[in-house]
This record gives structure tokens, C-alpha cells and sequence, in this order.
């Protein structure tokens, strides 16, 4: 009851200020996610003030117990100093066990599991914080690595330092103390020898800490590279990259090595002149033993306690120099992290966002401007656009023209760098990222799906939905057709189900159809389809085709395809070519015009597909072929 108690006083996911940046000092860095546990931290530095206090306190009681043992009387030694024995027995028996109980249960059930975790989920919400672009400049892998070992390296970082550079700097002290009360001539050696031994750490550390950081990021580097090989695994396998891909790894490998050799030639040199230091501090603290206790300086009792103090300091100097040099790795992976994700948020909320709201769905995009960064080549410039509520809008344009670079802009995804986006009269850049995208629902042409189970990846949409709405989506995707005869390597079928990383277990048309009912079952009032019945074929098109007719009643919609015949129905076709509208207008319209759309048109329809604004029906057509032949009809255009 009492640990379960006390597991709680930390919550790890206690509310915090999200988007505030940490500090880009290892110290500020690390006391920015320690700040929360501060209480627990300094009642775990008091335990183990009491408790190094009491271990260092038993060689006091050695040499009092020893001197006893050469001059009391045998027969009345229990009762003479009953009650030296009796409070050594309490000391050792009850007043040491509370105190590594103490020190054990702050440290394990307050501390250690508790602010791992905190570390990590705040480091992930703000690492989940950054723009899309911070995560198309890295590795995935290494993001994801950084995460996990921040929360272990700065909690390590405070532990440690309470732990083990406290235990040592209270043994040192008693052993100063206790050979200053004997003779300056014993003390004399451990004083050399602390002075040697702070030296030697302080040369070690910053070389360590070097060395670490070079180890810390190879690591990373190495980790992202296999993972980068494991996500793309398909397309190594289709291209017969199994050689390369090793080769690269193989590189990863043989850098991170030689890193690690790098720092461990340190620890090598630094562990054997400590052993050197060691051996000098225990023959001169012997010597001066010998001396004194033949010349009557001192008892056997302290001769005894002192050269076990002594040898309780060498052995944990080297414990000592292995803990610093595990600290400096964990310095060495607090700074990659810190370097990483330390940094501002590229896309941030205005202080006074509002939540969007949606009445009709106007979209403006007045004099946008935008590029990627690259020198002067614009990719958006001076472009205007008005999408009036409720109008289906296609986008037409070879590729690297813009268009999905605009459905981005529209997203907020990425910030434009002139003009303005409104939605309903309301800038996007002063509402909420969150409204804004809960207000509009995507399909994509590049669709990864999350390694979950199909109800999972389909309720994304809109978390809380029924299993009713749920199969509902499915069957207007025409995604139940397929979702029925899954069965995962579990043994889960339907939509228990798992997809596979990005749904690897699933087709591209069946991705896609998860995609559309994951959007259908969103019903956002906004609608961008890009592309997005690129990876079906003409049957399930065609199929699907009514389920999109009825998603995007009464929605806006901005649709982008490269098959023209998709989109060909819509209410108004947009031009585009380098970032700027050349045409716009109908279907018809730009056909007859013979511009820059009729000489797409005319290159994808190859003469067979017709304008359907020219086509009429037979004059005895049966109702339900009308219907098929109207479906495609609007299909082709």
C-alpha cells in the first residue's frame, strides 16, 4: 500500500508547458527535465547524505571495536561496555538497513521508472511538436533513439552524481578526519592522493566527454541507418540492394567501432594510473601505519580501521572513475539529444489562435508565396485563388508545378512566406494547427498506414466512433470486400487485423481504400484528394467512385490528380504550371479553348476517351445501364 502510494507521487504524464523549447546547455538541458522530480531529488540526497554517513561511520565502530578487544577485561567486557555494544548492534542491524531501505525505495519506486518515462514522454510531445520538414531532414530511427535514451541519460545524470560522487566525498572526508585526530604524518598520504585523484578526473572528464559525444552520435547514426534499411525493405529487395545495403551498414559499424576504440584507449590509460595512484596511497598509508603504531602514535584499532578505510577508497575510486566515465556517455547522449531536439518549433500556434470555424467552406489563397528553401527557386509565387463553399475544384499541372505544395500550404503544414490562406474569412495562420486539420479531411497519393489493426487505422479519422460507423466507412471504401479474409501473423482477422509498418501487409489499392474510408468516416467539411484513387484499378474505381460522389456532397473540395479523367467532372478545372494559374474554367471549356489542358488532354486521352459533354445516350437505354454508363461517364470525363 505504502509503495504503491509513493509510486504515484510522480506522475509521468503530468500537464506541462508543451511547446516551451529546453535549454541548449547540457546542464539547462538536463535540470529542464529534472525540475519536476526536484522534491524527490533532494529527499534521495539527504537519504544518501544519512546513509554514506552511516557506512562511513562503521569503520569508527571497527576501531573502537578492535582497541576494545586488546585492552578490556575478558571476563567483564559485556557488561562494562554494554552500552557501546548495544548501540553498534542498533547502528548495525537496524539504523543501516532503514537507511538503504530508504535509499532504495526513493530511488527505484520514486525516481528512477517514474522520471524515465516523464523524460521521455515530454522529450517525444515536443519532438512531436516540430514541423513536418525537421522529420524529412533526418532519420526516423535516430529521432526515435533519441527519445528513448534521453530519458535514461539525464535521470543517470542525477542519480549517479547523488550516489557515488557523495558516498566518496564522505569517505574521503572520514578518512581525513580520522587520520588528522592520529597524526598529520597519516593524513598526509590521503591528502596526495585526493589532489592526484582530482587531476586525473578532471584531465579524463573533458576527453571523455569528447570522446563519448563522437560515440553517442555514431550509435545514432548506425541505429537510423538499419532502420532506414528495414522501413525501405521492399525496395531493397526489389532492386537486389541486399550488398549495398550491408556495405552501408557494414561502414556504420566500422565508424562506430572505431569511436568506441577511441574512448576506450582513454578509459585503458586513465584505469592504469589510477592503479599506479592506488597502490602508491596504500604503501604509504601502511608505512606510516608501521611507523606510528611502533613508536606508540597509534592503536591497532585505528591501524586497523584506517587501512580499511583506505582500502574502501581505492576500491571505490575505481568504481568512481567508471561511474564518471558512464556519466560523460550519458553527457555525450544528453548533448546529441539536446542538439536535436532542442530546437524552435519552425510552425507555432499565434499566442491568440482561435479555433477555426467552418460555416461554408470558402477557401481563398490570396498572393501566396512560397519555396522549399532552395536559393530562388520559387515554387508558389503571386498565386491567387478563390474556392467558393461547396465547389469541387481540380487542380491540373505536370509534376513539380505546385499543386501539392499548395494542399500543404492549406494544411499549414508549412508556413507561407507572402500572402495569406483564408478559410471562411479566417487567416489559417491565426487559428489553431489542430482546428485547421480537424476541419479538413485528406486523402493522399502516397498512403502509409499505421502499424495498428485496420478498426485502428479506419477510427483515426475519428477516434470514439462505433464499430457500426466504423464498418459503415469500410463498406462505402469498399474496403470490406478485402478486410473480411485478413489474417495477420497472429492470428487476428478482420479488422483485429494488423497492417504492417506504413501497411506493408496490404496492397496499394487496398491501402488507398483504408485511406478513403479512414477520410469518409472523418467527414471533415474541407476535402483534398490527391491523387487519390491512384493506386486503384478501373473496376474498384469505378466501384468507389459513388462512395467519393457521396463524400463530397456538400463538401469544398480541391482535387489533384495527373489522370485528368478523374477529376474532368468537377465544377472548375485550375491550371497551374511553375506556381502560377494559366488557365481555369470547365472541362469543356478548356478543351475547347485548345490551351495548355487540351494538350494534356488530348496526349492522356489518346483519342479514345470522349468529352462527355458531347456524347449522347442511345435513345432506347435501359435505366440501369444508364446509371453505369453515367458513372463512367463522369469518370472519363
Amino acid at each position: 500500500m505504502f509503495l504503491d502510494w509513493l509510486e504515484r507521487r510522480v506522475d509521468p504524464f503530468a500537464p506541462f508547458d508543451e511547446p516551451l523549447m529546453p535549454p541548449r546547455s547540457v546542464l539547462g538541458f538536463a535540470w529542464f527535465y529534472l525540475r519536476p522530480i526536484r522534491a524527490a531529488l533532494a529527499a534521495l540526497f539527504v537519504i544518501a547524505v544519512v546513509a554514506g554517513t552511516i557506512e562511513a561511520s562503521l569503520y569508527l565502530v571497527m576501531r573502537w571495536f578492535i582497541d576494545l578487544l586488546g585492552s578490556a577485561d575478558r571476563a567483564t567486557v559485556l557488561s562494562d561496555h554494554a552500552t557501546g555494544l548495544e548501540l553498534s548492534v542498533i547502528l548495525i542491524a537496524v539504523i543501516r538497513p532503514a537507511s538503504i531501505w530508504a535509499h532504495e525505495v526513493l530511488s527505484n519506486q520514486l525516481i528512477v521508472p517514474q522520471s524515465t518515462s516523464q523524460i521521455r514522454w515530454r522529450a517525444h510531445l515536443y519532438t512531436l511538436g516540430h514541423a513536418l520538414s525537421y522529420f524529412q531532414g533526418d532519420f526516423s530511427g535516430r529521432l526515435a533513439n533519441r527519445v528513448v535514451q534521453v530519458g535514461p541519460a539525464v535521470r543517470e545524470l542525477a542519480v549517479v552524481f547523488i550516489d557515488t560522487l557523495l558516498y566518496v566525498a564522505i569517505y574521503a572526508v572520514t578518512a581525513v578526519g580520522l587520520f588528522s585526530s592520529i597524526s598529520p604524518w597519516l593524513v598526509l598520504p590521503v591528502l596526495l592522493w585526493i589532489g592526484a585523484y582530482t587531476w586525473l578526473t578532471t584531465w579524463f572528464v573533458p576527453r571523455a566527454r569528447v570522446r563519448s559525444h563522437k560515440t553517442a552520435d555514431t550509435r545514432s547514426t548506425l541505429i537510423g541507418r538499419i532502420v532506414d534499411s528495414y522501413t525501405n525493405i521492399l525496395t531493397v529487395k526489389l532492386f537486389a540492394r541486399d550488398r549495398e545495403e550491408r556495405a552501408a551498414v557494414r561502414d556504420a559499424v566500422e565508424v562506430h567501432t572505431e569511436a568506441y576504440l577511441h574512448q576506450f584507449r582513454l578509459v585503458t590509460l586513465t584505469t592504469s594510473l589510477l592503479g599506479l595512484l592506488n597502490s602508491a596511497l596504500l604503501i604509504a598509508t601502511g608505512a606510516a601505519c608501521l611507523v606510528l603504531w611502533r613508536d606508540g602514535g597509534m592503536t591497532t584499532g585505528e591501524a586497523s580501521a584506517g587501512l580499511a578505510l583506505v582500502l574502501r577508497l581505492i576500491a571505490m575510486s575505481g568504481w568512481v572513475m567508471q561511474t564518471v566515465r558512464g556519466v560523460f556517455e550519458n553527457v555525450g547522449v544528453v548533448q546529441e539529444s539536446m542538439q536535436t531536439m532542442a530546437r524552435p518549433h519552425a510552425l507555432l500556434d499565434a499566442p491568440d489562435a482561435r479555433e477555426l470555424v467552418v460555416t461554408g467552406g470558402e477557401i481563398r489563397f490570396e498572393t501566396v508565396g512560397f519555396h522549399y528553401g532552395r536559393g530562388d527557386a520559387t515554387v508558389i509565387e503571386d498565386f491567387s485563388l478563390v474556392i467558393r463553399p461547396g465547389e469541387k475544384v481540380g487542380l491540373v499541372g505536370v509534376s513539380g508545378a505546385g499543386k501539392s505544395t499548395l494542399a500543404s500550404l492549406l494544411l499549414r503544414l508549412y508556413d507561407v512566406e507572402s500572402g495569406r490562406i483564408r478559410v471562411d474569412g479566417q487567416d489559417i495562420a491565426e487559428v489553431t494547427q489542430q482546428s485547421l486539420r480537424e476541419a479538413i479531411a485528406m486523402v493522399s497519393q502516397d498512403t502509409s498506414l499505421l502499424h495498428r489493426s485496420i478498426r485502428d487505422n479506419i477510427a483515426y479519422g475519428r477516434p470514439g466512433a462505433s464499430e457500426a460507423e466504423i464498418a459503415q466507412a469500410a463498406r462505402l471504401a469498399h474496403a470490406d470486400e478485402f478486410i473480411a479474409d485478413l489474417v495477420d501473423h497472429k492470428g487476428r482477422r478482420g479488422f483485429d487485423a494488423q497492417v504492417g509498418e506504413r501497411g506493408v501487409k496490404l496492397s496499394g489499392g487496398q491501402r488507398q481504400r483504408i485511406a478513403i474510408a479512414r477520410v469518409i468516416l472523418k467527414d471533415a467539411p474541407i476535402l483534398i484528394l490527391d491523387e487519390a484513387t491512384s493506386a486503384l484499378d478501373s473496376q474498384v474505381e469505378a466501384a468507389i467512385q459513388d462512395s467519393l460522389d457521396t463524400l463530397m456532397a456538400g463538401k469544398t473540395v480541391l482535387a489533384i490528380a495527373h489522370r485528368l479523367s478523374t477529376i474532368a467532372a468537377l465544377d472548375r478545372l485550375v491550371v497551374i504550371e511553375r506556381g502560377r494559374i494559366v488557365e481555369e474554367g470547365t472541362h469543356a471549356e478548356l478543351v475547347g479553348r485548345g490551351g495548355v489542358y487540351a494538350g494534356l488532354w488530348s496526349r492522356q486521352s489518346g483519342g479514345f476517351l470522349a468529352d462527355r459533354t458531347t456524347v449522347e445516350p442511345p435513345a432506347a437505354e435501359h435505366p440501369a445501364d444508364r446509371r453505369t454508363r453515367q458513372v463512367s461517364d463522369a469518370l472519363r470525363g
